[in-house]
């Protein structure tokens, strides 16, 4: 098998009117300006952010100004209260030491930050709510330079109005490259108004699994989402000089949804020298598989003694008896009587012939 290179590219289309602190139509450009503003330290070019809830604080700038009520220690009764150079780890600025009212319910530390200060506040309902109908899509190439291929996951077709008309369904249409936000976020398990509103992070994966074998219709992408994080936001301002040489800002704290999106694939297609070398290596590591079982069950195991019996069959001399003793004489004595008896046949003449001999002289 082998791994694909990658390239991807995502754009999303859509108009949506946002109301409230800043009304106005918001196109897909704004709706999406974090793609371009921010960059994390890895993946940035796979990821984009589409915002869907903001907070603005506009024309701070810095001064004096009593700190927001909901920061950790920045309530006062007295200036006692406030040490002078203090700063919390939430805190805006830096503590002047003087406990100034807030409004006619609260007194606050006065800070030396930019002011007025950010509010807490979050709008209960998200500004752009209509985001959940923004299209996006993702044209992706794979290649693999192994076996010289490559394929976009964008479907060649001569209607140039199909892209235009297609939307992403697992069942009906699983390869068409254009998603609805709201689709997406519920494919992925989660509620796109809760998303809108404190924002997330959703991934997206589009894995590859081709079999090269059977050419191009062999290798076709799937998507698959899962929601990754709940509550995602960050903070983005533009300055301004304004006269005499003041400098000022207007403060964005951006809510909204994080997409990340990767890759993954592989492909393969059939060769007699990977094949054979497969088979080889096979067949050696079960030999040695064997016999590292063989190990385990005579040495290691607690039936050892059993596999011992069934293994190996040990060869013993069977056990002389006194009837196989005198068997065995009985035997032997019966293959020397003939020759004992040729023996004393060729033995009698002779001494028949001596006897012979020694009478004549008489």
């Amino acid at each position: 098998m082998v791994t694909p290179l990658s390239q991807s590219e995502t754009r999303r289309r859509q108009l949506g009117v946002s109301p409230g602190a800043r009304p106005g139509m918001w196109a897909e450009s704004e709706a999406a300006m974090t793609t371009r503003m921010w960059r994390p330290s890895t993946g940035g070019e796979n990821m984009f952010f589409l915002v869907t809830n903001f907070l603005v604080t506009p024309a701070q700038v810095q001064g004096r100004c009593p700190e927001h009520p909901s920061v950790p220690l920045a309530n006062c009764w007295a200036d006692e209260d406030c040490p002078e150079g203090e700063r919390g780890t939430h805190s805006h600025g830096i503590k002047t030491g003087q406990c100034v009212v807030f409004n006619g319910t609260h007194r606050t530390c006065e800070i030396w930050s930019w002011c007025p200060v950010e509010s807490a506040a979050v709008p209960s309902r998200p500004l752009l709510a209509q985001a959940q109908n923004f299209t996006l899509f993702i044209k992706n190439t794979v290649t693999f330079s192994k076996f010289n291929f490559s394929k976009s996951n964008a479907l060649e077709t001569w209607d140039p109005t199909y892209f235009k008309r297609c939307r992403y369904e697992p069942r009906f249409s699983p390869y068409c490259p254009v998603f609805r936000i709201g689709d997406l976020v519920a494919e992925a398990g989660g509620t796109f108004e809760d998303l809108a509103s404190l924002g997330g992070s959703v991934g997206i994966r589009v894995h590859w699994d081709c079999d090269l074998d059977t050419g191009d219709s062999g290798c076709r992408p799937h998507y698959s989402f899962q929601l990754q994080e709940r509550s995602y936001n960050f903070r983005t301002a533009t300055h301004w000089w304004e006269p005499p040489g003041v400098e000022a800002r207007s403060l964005l704290k951006l809510y909204g949804i994080r997409f990340d999106i990767l890759v993954t694939g592989q492909a393969g297609k059939f060769g007699l020298i990977p094949t054979a070398v497969t088979l080889g290596t096979g067949a050696a590591w079960l030999g040695v598989v064997t016999f590292f079982c063989d190990l385990l069950l005579l040495y290691v195991d607690r039936e050892a003694h059993f596999y011992w019996r069934t293994k190996y069959e040990e060869a013993k001399a069977p056990k002389a008896t006194t009837n196989s003793v005198w068997s065995e004489l009985a035997l032997a004595s019966q293959a020397r009587l003939p020759k004992c008896l040729g023996q004393s046949s060729a033995s009698a003449p002779t001494a028949t012939a001596a006897g012979s001999q020694t009478q004549t002289p008489g």
